[in-house]
Protein backbone atom coordinates (compact mmCIF):
# COMPACT_ATOMS: atom_id res chain seq x y z
CA UNK A 1 0.00 0.00 0.00
CA UNK A 2 3.11 2.66 1.02
CA UNK A 3 4.35 1.91 -2.38
CA UNK A 4 0.90 2.49 -4.14
CA UNK A 5 0.40 5.40 -2.51
CA UNK A 6 4.25 6.69 -3.22
CA UNK A 7 3.57 6.11 -7.15
CA UNK A 8 0.28 7.91 -7.01
CA UNK A 9 1.82 10.85 -5.43
CA UNK A 10 4.34 10.71 -8.04
CA UNK A 11 1.75 10.87 -10.90
CA UNK A 12 -0.33 13.44 -9.63
CA UNK A 13 3.04 15.58 -9.25
CA UNK A 14 4.28 14.43 -12.94
CA UNK A 15 0.85 15.23 -14.17
CA UNK A 16 0.84 19.06 -12.71
CA UNK A 17 4.04 19.69 -13.86
CA UNK A 18 3.34 18.67 -17.60
CA UNK A 19 -0.11 21.04 -17.32
CA UNK A 20 1.84 23.72 -16.01
CA UNK A 21 5.23 23.65 -18.67
CA UNK A 22 2.12 23.35 -21.64
CA UNK A 23 0.24 25.97 -20.90
CA UNK A 24 3.20 28.64 -20.47
CA UNK A 25 3.46 31.82 -18.76
CA UNK A 26 0.86 34.22 -18.19
CA UNK A 27 3.05 37.12 -19.59
CA UNK A 28 2.94 35.45 -22.99
CA UNK A 29 -0.43 36.24 -23.33
CA UNK A 30 -0.28 39.75 -22.83
CA UNK A 31 -0.40 42.27 -25.83
CA UNK A 32 1.98 45.66 -26.00
CA UNK A 33 3.31 44.72 -22.46
CA UNK A 34 5.68 47.58 -22.75
CA UNK A 35 3.06 50.06 -22.19
CA UNK A 36 3.78 52.42 -18.99
CA UNK A 37 0.10 51.60 -17.32
CA UNK A 38 1.75 54.11 -14.12
CA UNK A 39 -0.20 57.17 -16.48
CA UNK A 40 -1.93 58.06 -19.70
CA UNK A 41 0.01 59.32 -22.24
CA UNK A 42 0.03 60.64 -25.72
CA UNK A 43 1.39 60.30 -29.26
CA UNK A 44 1.37 61.62 -32.68
CA UNK A 45 0.44 59.15 -35.18
CA UNK A 46 2.70 59.45 -37.77
CA UNK A 47 2.81 55.77 -39.69
CA UNK A 48 -0.93 56.02 -41.41
CA UNK A 49 -0.87 55.87 -45.05
CA UNK A 50 -3.55 56.02 -47.85
CA UNK A 51 -5.09 53.12 -49.47
CA UNK A 52 -3.57 53.04 -53.07
CA UNK A 53 -5.54 51.38 -55.77
CA UNK A 54 -4.14 48.01 -57.25
CA UNK A 55 -4.02 46.34 -60.03
CA UNK A 56 -7.52 44.07 -59.73
CA UNK A 57 -9.55 46.02 -57.27
CA UNK A 58 -12.86 47.02 -58.00
CA UNK A 59 -13.49 50.42 -57.68
CA UNK A 60 -17.36 52.35 -57.08
CA UNK A 61 -17.56 55.20 -58.79
CA UNK A 62 -20.91 57.31 -58.47
CA UNK A 63 -21.14 60.87 -59.95
CA UNK A 64 -23.69 63.58 -59.62
CA UNK A 65 -24.30 67.03 -60.33
CA UNK A 66 -27.26 69.65 -60.82
CA UNK A 67 -28.48 67.54 -64.15
CA UNK A 68 -29.17 63.99 -62.90
CA UNK A 69 -29.73 62.98 -66.54
CA UNK A 70 -26.54 63.95 -67.76
CA UNK A 71 -24.34 62.57 -64.64
CA UNK A 72 -25.98 59.62 -65.46
CA UNK A 73 -24.04 58.95 -68.90
CA UNK A 74 -20.91 58.75 -66.68
CA UNK A 75 -22.63 56.04 -63.74
CA UNK A 76 -22.17 53.19 -66.45
CA UNK A 77 -20.62 50.04 -63.79
CA UNK A 78 -19.43 47.03 -65.16
CA UNK A 79 -19.07 44.01 -63.05
CA UNK A 80 -16.63 42.91 -61.88
CA UNK A 81 -16.48 39.18 -64.26
CA UNK A 82 -19.55 40.02 -66.18
CA UNK A 83 -22.25 38.66 -64.92
CA UNK A 84 -24.12 41.14 -62.89
CA UNK A 85 -26.20 38.51 -60.22
CA UNK A 86 -25.09 38.85 -56.71
CA UNK A 87 -21.48 40.77 -57.82
CA UNK A 88 -20.62 44.41 -56.89
CA UNK A 89 -20.54 46.44 -59.80
CA UNK A 90 -17.19 48.65 -60.04
CA UNK A 91 -14.67 49.51 -62.60
CA UNK A 92 -12.00 46.42 -62.62
CA UNK A 93 -8.99 47.95 -62.38
CA UNK A 94 -6.80 45.99 -65.52
CA UNK A 95 -3.46 44.29 -65.44
CA UNK A 96 -1.99 47.65 -67.12
CA UNK A 97 -3.26 49.39 -63.90
CA UNK A 98 -6.10 51.20 -65.60
CA UNK A 99 -9.88 51.85 -65.74
CA UNK A 100 -12.14 53.49 -68.65
CA UNK A 101 -15.00 55.23 -68.46
CA UNK A 102 -17.01 56.48 -70.57
CA UNK A 103 -16.11 59.82 -72.37
CA UNK A 104 -13.71 60.61 -70.11
CA UNK A 105 -11.44 57.50 -71.31
CA UNK A 106 -8.96 55.85 -70.05
CA UNK A 107 -7.02 56.65 -66.35
CA UNK A 108 -4.11 55.47 -64.96
CA UNK A 109 -5.20 54.32 -61.49
CA UNK A 110 -3.02 51.67 -59.97
CA UNK A 111 -1.08 53.73 -56.90
CA UNK A 112 -3.44 56.88 -56.53
CA UNK A 113 -5.39 56.94 -53.45
CA UNK A 114 -9.40 57.16 -53.89
CA UNK A 115 -8.99 60.86 -52.80
CA UNK A 116 -6.23 61.38 -56.27
CA UNK A 117 -8.64 59.33 -58.81
CA UNK A 118 -11.87 61.69 -57.22
CA UNK A 119 -9.78 64.67 -58.25
CA UNK A 120 -8.53 63.52 -61.43
CA UNK A 121 -12.02 62.64 -62.56
CA UNK A 122 -13.74 65.36 -60.52
CA UNK A 123 -11.46 67.79 -63.17
CA UNK A 124 -12.23 65.73 -66.36
CA UNK A 125 -15.63 66.00 -65.69
CA UNK A 126 -15.62 69.90 -65.53
CA UNK A 127 -16.77 70.33 -69.43
CA UNK A 128 -19.17 67.69 -69.37
CA UNK A 129 -20.90 69.01 -66.05
CA UNK A 130 -21.93 71.79 -63.30
CA UNK A 131 -20.35 71.19 -60.50
CA UNK A 132 -19.89 67.81 -60.60
CA UNK A 133 -19.22 65.89 -57.60
CA UNK A 134 -17.60 62.16 -57.09
CA UNK A 135 -17.55 59.42 -55.18
CA UNK A 136 -14.92 56.58 -55.00
CA UNK A 137 -14.13 53.92 -53.09
CA UNK A 138 -13.09 50.29 -53.62
CA UNK A 139 -15.70 47.64 -53.43
CA UNK A 140 -13.31 44.97 -53.36
CA UNK A 141 -11.29 46.03 -50.30
CA UNK A 142 -10.92 42.48 -47.83
CA UNK A 143 -8.17 41.07 -45.55
CA UNK A 144 -7.29 37.77 -44.49
CA UNK A 145 -7.01 36.13 -41.00
CA UNK A 146 -6.08 32.46 -40.50
CA UNK A 147 -4.17 30.61 -38.05
CA UNK A 148 -4.88 29.97 -34.61
CA UNK A 149 -7.42 32.36 -33.83
CA UNK A 150 -10.97 31.92 -33.09
CA UNK A 151 -12.57 33.02 -36.49
CA UNK A 152 -10.06 32.60 -39.32
CA UNK A 153 -11.83 33.92 -42.57
CA UNK A 154 -11.80 36.67 -45.37
CA UNK A 155 -13.37 40.17 -43.78
CA UNK A 156 -14.48 42.29 -46.27
CA UNK A 157 -13.84 46.34 -45.28
CA UNK A 158 -16.20 49.28 -46.17
CA UNK A 159 -14.12 52.03 -45.13
CA UNK A 160 -10.72 51.05 -46.62
CA UNK A 161 -8.92 51.64 -43.45
CA UNK A 162 -8.40 48.48 -40.71
CA UNK A 163 -5.25 48.54 -38.47
CA UNK A 164 -4.05 45.13 -37.66
CA UNK A 165 -5.44 44.83 -34.04
CA UNK A 166 -8.90 45.11 -35.77
CA UNK A 167 -8.28 42.27 -37.71
CA UNK A 168 -7.52 40.22 -35.12
CA UNK A 169 -10.16 41.14 -33.41
CA UNK A 170 -12.82 40.52 -36.36
CA UNK A 171 -11.29 36.91 -36.18
CA UNK A 172 -12.48 36.39 -32.99
CA UNK A 173 -8.94 37.40 -30.98
CA UNK A 174 -6.10 35.15 -30.33
CA UNK A 175 -6.50 31.67 -29.09
CA UNK A 176 -4.64 31.26 -25.74
CA UNK A 177 -2.38 28.59 -28.01
CA UNK A 178 -1.22 31.65 -30.35
CA UNK A 179 2.07 32.78 -30.51
CA UNK A 180 1.78 36.45 -29.93
CA UNK A 181 5.42 37.40 -30.96
CA UNK A 182 5.67 35.48 -33.93
CA UNK A 183 2.43 36.72 -36.81
CA UNK A 184 3.17 36.95 -40.23
CA UNK A 185 2.15 39.60 -42.02
CA UNK A 186 1.96 38.37 -45.79
CA UNK A 187 1.36 41.51 -48.75
CA UNK A 188 1.20 41.62 -52.27
CA UNK A 189 2.09 44.63 -54.33
CA UNK A 190 4.55 45.86 -57.56
CA UNK A 191 4.04 41.89 -58.32
CA UNK A 192 5.99 41.48 -54.90
CA UNK A 193 4.88 39.39 -51.97
CA UNK A 194 6.39 40.34 -48.53
CA UNK A 195 6.73 38.36 -45.52
CA UNK A 196 6.53 40.48 -42.39
CA UNK A 197 7.21 39.43 -39.19
CA UNK A 198 4.80 41.21 -36.31
CA UNK A 199 5.26 41.10 -32.82
CA UNK A 200 2.14 42.11 -31.00
CA UNK A 201 3.40 41.81 -27.45
CA UNK A 202 5.03 44.71 -27.95
CA UNK A 203 3.42 48.22 -28.53
CA UNK A 204 5.76 49.23 -30.63
CA UNK A 205 3.41 47.67 -33.16
CA UNK A 206 1.81 51.54 -33.41
CA UNK A 207 4.34 52.98 -34.78
CA UNK A 208 4.92 49.97 -37.56
CA UNK A 209 4.33 50.80 -41.25
CA UNK A 210 2.39 48.04 -41.09
CA UNK A 211 -0.24 48.66 -38.76
CA UNK A 212 -2.57 50.00 -41.12
CA UNK A 213 -3.36 46.89 -43.37
CA UNK A 214 -4.02 47.38 -47.41
CA UNK A 215 -6.14 45.71 -49.61
CA UNK A 216 -5.73 41.72 -50.22
CA UNK A 217 -3.67 41.09 -46.76
CA UNK A 218 -2.85 37.86 -45.73
CA UNK A 219 -1.89 37.22 -41.64
CA UNK A 220 -1.21 34.62 -40.58
CA UNK A 221 -1.19 33.55 -36.45
CA UNK A 222 1.09 30.88 -35.47
CA UNK A 223 -0.13 28.51 -32.82
CA UNK A 224 2.59 28.42 -30.03
CA UNK A 225 4.82 25.44 -28.49
CA UNK A 226 1.23 24.90 -25.99
CA UNK A 227 -0.77 24.34 -29.15
CA UNK A 228 1.62 21.29 -29.98
CA UNK A 229 2.12 20.08 -26.56
CA UNK A 230 -2.05 19.86 -26.45
CA UNK A 231 -1.98 17.56 -28.89
CA UNK A 232 1.35 15.75 -29.49
CA UNK A 233 1.65 11.97 -29.10
CA UNK A 234 4.26 11.65 -26.37
CA UNK A 235 1.21 13.83 -24.30
CA UNK A 236 -1.62 11.53 -25.57
CA UNK A 237 0.20 8.27 -24.51
CA UNK A 238 0.89 9.44 -21.72
CA UNK A 239 -2.50 10.67 -20.35
CA UNK A 240 -3.59 7.36 -21.49
CA UNK A 241 -0.79 5.69 -19.67
CA UNK A 242 -1.60 7.89 -16.88
CA UNK A 243 -5.36 7.36 -16.82
CA UNK A 244 -5.09 3.35 -17.26
CA UNK A 245 -2.57 3.07 -14.12
CA UNK A 246 -5.19 5.82 -12.13
CA UNK A 247 -7.79 2.86 -12.59
CA UNK A 248 -5.39 0.20 -11.50
CA UNK A 249 -4.77 1.98 -8.40
CA UNK A 250 -8.67 2.32 -7.86
CA UNK A 251 -9.12 -1.06 -8.19
CA UNK A 252 -6.08 -2.29 -5.53
CA UNK A 253 -7.58 -0.06 -3.10
CA UNK A 254 -10.62 -1.02 -3.50
CA UNK A 255 -9.67 -4.53 -2.83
Amino acid sequence: MRILQIYLSYSFVLTLFLLLTSCGSYRELLYFQNLDHSRPFKENIENFTAVTIQNDDILGINISSLSSEASALFNVNFASNGNTQGQSLGYQVDTNGAIEIPLLGTFKVAGLSTTELRDQIKQKLQKYLKEPIVNVRILNFKVSVMGDVGKPGVYNVENERITLPEAVTLAGDLNVTADRNNLWLIRERDSQREYIPIDLTSKDIFKSPYFYLKNNDLLYIQPGKAKYSSVSNTYQILGIFLSVLSIVAIVITSN
